[in-house]
């Protein structure tokens, strides 16, 4: 794979009413997250407020992870429930949802009908390695295939790529087949992606 590694200079910030966003990456690249035309989108939120309501994507499939921090959600007429760290919640989201509790959190936003994904955590100790492969082939009607890697803490070779806390890897024409090997000295946690479009 052609592995680009993100760093903080690439991506953007701004500021919503429960505190900031951070766009890591978006597709196709160029697009404008305001316009709502796009068709897949990596952030990370500082959640300032004790108490805030999701943004309504109502042409989205959303999937939400903890990072740090603590998080309890409530999705549409759903019970409350606490997001345990690195995993992750997907929901539809034009449905609405609260959130309580202050964290920074990590999203993936699909467009529904033209994109298809999923993520994972990923965690490697002190002198570790291991091999990951991100999916099998999607179905005929998404041939496009994007895999991204967002290291959560430490640092780690991926693919012989250095990268270290707060950085982001991304291949956007990727082999879903192709094996990605992982291995850290000193251990790090990852939340990775694949993501299929048409």
């Amino acid at each position: 794979m052609e592995w680009k590694l993100l760093t903080q200079e690439d991506y953007v910030t701004t500021l919503w009413s429960g505190g900031t966003t951070t766009q890591l990456a978006i597709a196709p690249e160029g697009a404008v997250y305001a316009d709502r035309d796009f068709l897949w989108r990596f952030s990370s939120a500082r959640v300032e407020l004790e108490h805030s309501d999701f943004t309504p994507l109502p042409d989205y499939v959303r999937l939400i992870s903890v990072l740090h921090g603590d998080l309890d959600m409530k999705v549409g007429e759903g019970e409350r429930f606490g997001l345990e760290p690195l995993t992750l919640c997907s929901f539809d989201g034009g449905v609405p949802v609260e959130s309580w509790g202050q964290c920074t959190d990590y999203n993936l936003m699909l467009r529904k009908g033209r994109a298809q994904g999923n993520a994972q955590s990923l965690a490697l100790e002190a002198g570790s390695a291991l091999t990951w492969t991100p999916a099998v082939p999607a179905p005929m009607e998404y041939p496009g295939c994007t895999v991204a890697l967002y290291c959560v803490s430490g640092a780690a070779e991926v693919d012989g790529v250095a990268v270290q806390e707060g950085q982001f890897l991304l291949c956007r024409q990727a082999d879903p087949t192709r094996k990605v090997k992982l291995s850290s000295r000193t251990g790090a946690s990852f939340m990775a992606a694949v993501i299929f479009t048409r």
